[in-house]
């Protein structure tokens, strides 16, 4: 990757961290939205918008982003997203139409705001309707019957019941707790707070209608003939609800999110995903971290018996004042042939990557892009990496299986150490003929904890012990690499945790780790077929400049100073790493250095990269006409650069040169105006200087 490139991209993925960060809270009040996104809020999906989804659109700030929200807010709900048409929101507006139409009543306000249609648009049509609408001794009643709506949760079969209060206005929703059988009855004159014979009197009027006004739900169990509490619970929450209970909102957390970063045809496209982040070390001792996601559908591209798609990934690694310590970017081309293909296509699809990372607490974002469909996804992950020599205990990794390969060795691949490659799923599922891998890293412990200390593994089903088993921490060879298969043929379907516990001498708990996992009632689970970037040997001195380079941008010079040599030492014809090792000796001052380095490359093999790294340099050392050739160089080789732009201005002025340094400054503006800083050296250079004395910036 060239310089610019690298400063250009870091400049966008900083702003987008940034960005990807608002604030909480800052909602727009609904009376001020645009008339448009007021209507469409307050009136077309007023019913089926779920309570997220509507904080996340206030917090939106602009028509484009209520634009491209409306259409994700579409998209969730559309049953087939191949589909040119989306059947469910052109269901939805039907329903209204139809509740406009047929509830309205003659009143200007619409029928979709009559309970009626506030019922018919969430649930849409009932599977009978029973109407008691001229019987002299009840007040009009209507009952819509619905059932096999579980999916949504609701009982497989219930009831709806509207009446008309006192006989006059419109239907209203009646609820058992609430209004009670004596509010059907015009005529009852018995006690209005005896529910019992209250219905006894209905029942005398007509059955049906009495046993549904103190249960909605048919064969409810409700306790002296009180009315049921899970029918005004299923009426005031559960129906309400319905409306949204499928639909995954999650994709308004993340267009909220990253609205600023990703480009907009990808806005609205975010599908789901499940994820898994891991920390473990090498035989080196390096912290490695190893990362999948399954994105919940991959589109493919068919073109002449190839099926093809480009994925991006890109991922930031920063500490808790959000300041980056690595960023990196993934290219991988998906490309089968039909065999392949079919071999594939109805199988789940598990994206892995690692990479190494230096001690701290930090936080991973991730940005998952399916250049083909314009869909994203996302991965949030807090990540730990204790010193190294500090006693740890990794949490348990779980793996459906395992591969042993002596070549693996040598190479650096995601969810691999040593000669061991763990295939595993963030949902941490199995099938009872599987055997579970238990994966764990003992780091740091004394010859005395290793002697007597032991692994003690705790299985819990439903909060009770299920099965125990210990091991000496001397019986493994190799503690970085410990595996410990577990049979789950005598596991009942459940949810299970296994808590594993390293014990000292006199069996204290001296650390833990914990993690949960299910066994499944299917026989087989589909597993999914794996792909991963190709990473460098374990050698490769690839892996040292990145350190290095996470070192630079946390501020600690000396390893950053140590680990950037080595690398450039390790291939010194590499501009990459020569680059990278000029940057932390430009931030330790070490200017003879830097130029020791640069100098080479810049008039012996002419990388105009290095002019910039050299520009810097003369320019701290006060040799402005040399910075200012420097940078010319850099701009007649890059283009436009916005930090270029900024400092030839700073050294056209130490020279005197007001007119230049003003127009470097405004093509900094023009490419971002938002510097106050440089637009005040722009205003203070206006007014009127001796002959050869620059003023200072």
């Amino acid at each position: 990757m060239n310089l610019t490139k690298r400063i250009g991209l870091l400049v966008v993925l900083l702003a987008g961290l940034a960005a990807a960060l608002p604030a909480a809270g800052e909602k727009t009040d609904v009376n001020k939205l645009p008339p448009f996104y007021k209507k469409w809020l307050t009136e077309d999906v007023v019913y089926i918008i779920s309570p997220k989804e509507k904080d996340v659109f206030l917090q939106l700030t602009t028509d484009r982003e209520r634009d491209l929200f409306i259409d994700a807010f579409w998209k969730a709900r559309n049953p087939n997203p191949g589909s040119p048409t989306n059947a469910a929101k052109d269901e939805h507006y039907r329903r209204i139409d139809y509740a406009n139409k047929t509830f309205d009543r003659g009143h200007l306000s619409g029928g979709w705001r009559s309970e009626m249609g506030r019922v018919y648009i969430i649930l849409g049509e009932p599977k009978q309707i029973l109407k008691y609408e001229n019987e002299s001794q009840l007040y009009p009643i209507v009952i819509w019957f619905y059932e096999g709506m579980g999916e949504y949760n609701l009982p497989n079969a219930f009831n709806v019941v509207f009446f008309k209060e006192y006989g006059a206005g419109d239907y209203k929703l009646y609820s058992p707790v609430r209004d009670g059988p004596q509010k059907l009855m015009p005529n009852y004159s018995g006690d209005m707070t005896d529910t019992l014979a209250a219905y006894s009197a209905l029942a005398d009027i007509e059955t049906e209608v009495a046993e549904i006004s103190l249960t909605l739900i048919p064969n409810d169990y409700f306790i002296g003939m009180a009315p049921s509490i899970p029918s005004d619970i299923l009426i005031g929450k559960s129906i309400p609800a319905a409306a949204y209970e499928k639909v995954k909102d999650d994709y308004a957390d993340k267009l909220l999110k990253y609205k600023d970063i990703i480009e907009v045809e990808y806005t609205a496209n975010y599908i789901s995903s499940d994820a898994l982040v891991q920390v473990t070390r090498d035989a080196a001792g390096r912290a490695f971290v190893h990362y999948l996601v399954e994105p919940s559908k991959l589109s493919i591209e068919e073109n002449s018996g190839v099926y093809r798609t480009v994925l991006d990934v890109n991922g930031i690694v920063s500490d808790a004042s959000g300041r980056m310590v690595y960023q990196f970017d993934r290219s991988i081309p998906v490309e089968f042939g039909e065999s392949q293909f079919l071999k594939v296509k109805d199988r789940p699809f598990s994206f892995e990557d690692a990479f190494p990372l230096i001690e701290g607490d930090w936080k991973l974002n991730i940005l998952w892009k399916n250049t083909l469909s314009k869909e994203f996804t996302s991965v949030e992950a807090a990540l730990k990496v204790p010193p190294a020599r500090s006693l740890t205990l990794s949490a348990p990794l779980l793996a459906n299986r395992v591969i042993r390969k002596p070549e693996f060795l040598s190479q650096v691949k995601p969810f691999t150490t040593g000669d061991t490659q763990l295939i595993v799923s963030p949902r941490n599922d199995f099938a009872v003929k599987d055997t579970m891998s238990v994966f764990l890293q003992v780091g740091g412990a004394g010859p005395d904890l290793v002697a007597a200390g032991t692994l003690a593994f705790a299985i819990a089903r439903e909060g009770q012990p299920f099965k125990t088993f210990s091991r000496p921490l001397s019986a493994y060879a190799d503690r970085a690499r410990i595996v410990e298969d577990i049979p789950l043929a005598d596991f009942t379907p459940a949810y299970y945790v296994l808590t594993v516990s390293l014990l000292d001498g006199t069996k204290t708990e001296v650390i833990s780790g914990k993690t949960q996992f299910f066994v499944s009632l299917n026989a087989d689970i589909p597993r999914p077929w794996l792909l991963y970037a190709p990473l460098p040997p374990a050698g490769d001195p690839y892996f040292t400049s990145v350190l290095g380079m996470q070192y630079l941008r946390s501020g600690d010079l000396a390893n950053a100073r140590v680990f950037l040599e080595k690398a450039y030492r390790a291939r010194p014809g590499s501009v990459e790493f020569a680059l990278d090792f000029c940057g932390v000796l430009f931030a330790s001052k070490d200017y003879d250095g830097l130029k020791a380095v640069a100098l080479p490359f810049y008039r012996d093999q002419k990388k105009s990269e290095f002019a910039q790294c050299l520009g810097e340099t003369s320019q701290a050392l006060g040799d402005y006409a040399q910075a200012i050739a420097y940078y010319k160089d850099f701009l007649a080789s890059f283009g436009t650069n916005l930090n270029v732009l900024n400092a030839i201005g700073d050294c056209y002025l130490k020279v005197g040169d007001v007119a230049q340094a003003v127009a470097a400054w405004k093509k900094s503006l023009e490419l971002n105006p938002k510097q106050p800083d440089i637009e005040k050296k722009v205003e203070a250079s206006k007014g009127p200087l001796k002959e050869g004395s620059p003023r200072e910036g």
